[in-house]
């Protein structure tokens, strides 16, 4: 019982962690006028994941993210008592810093909302692709269900630097439905907030199918202790 709290708060404080430095560095770079850039914006998110997979990774799996959650389910990876535990802990997480930053910064309208700037399907499918990206990723350097060493910590966070570097003034590259939905309920802008609840979850289905086409078979299909 105590491993899971601790587990559970390992994942409530490192999806905490990464939206109120992600969404964050939004907002400061709107409010200070373009001083942190959209490249620093990517950075951010890059960089928070990946210190957060080396600081809680060997505790929890450094989640993060309830597609990463849904998408190890998927692969047979995670046991599905803990995916409801996991996403709760990570949309509290959200939500807490999104609070926050409401806090700090009340005359920010948006508070990091990702938002489409083209058209609804091409920020879907946007969406849906990078997600399959990250979670193919995942899978390939992970053990378990646990994001764990040196490798795992700079591919994933490059990955979604990477992403939000180029397609994020598209899209918003959230690729994590837990850090757009908290922003958009907090600031009450939640018209597009669907795309970026299914999108990321069916991505994070068709990275684990990627997984399983080209890996040997079982890579993808480790039972993980629970």
């Amino acid at each position: 019982m105590l491993q899971r709290v601790k587990k559970v708060g390992a994942e409530f404080i490192g999806t905490f962690a990464l939206v109120f430095a992600g969404t964050g560095a939004i907002i400061i770079d709107e409010v200070s006028g373009g001083a942190v850039t959209h490249v620093g914006v990517a950075l951010t998110f890059g960089l928070i994941v990946l210190a957060m997979i080396y600081t809680v990774g060997d505790i929890s799996g450094a989640h993060l993210n309830p597609a990463v959650s849904l998408g190890f389910f998927a692969a047979r990876r995670f046991p599905l008592r803990d995916v409801i535990s996991y996403v709760a802990s990570q949309c509290a997480g959200a939500f807490a810093a999104s609070g926050t930053l409401g806090f700090l910064f009340p005359q920010n309208a948006m508070l990091g909302t990702t938002m489409p700037a083209g058209s609804v399907t091409q920020s879907f499918v946007l969406e849906l692709i990078l997600t399959a990206i990250l979670m193919f990723a995942i899978l390939g350097v992970s053990t378990g269900a646990a994001e764990k060493g040196i490798t795992a910590g700079i591919v994933v966070g490059s990955v979604i630097g990477l992403e939000a570097m180029f397609a994020g003034p598209i899209c918003g590259a959230s690729m994590n439905p837990a850090r757009s939905l908290a922003p958009a309920l907090v600031s009450g802008h939640i018209q597009h907030v669907w795309i970026y609840l299914i999108a990321p979850v069916v991505g994070a289905f068709v990275g684990v199918i990627g997984c399983r086409c080209v890996r040997e078979a079982g890579c993808c299909q480790q039972t993980v202790e629970p």
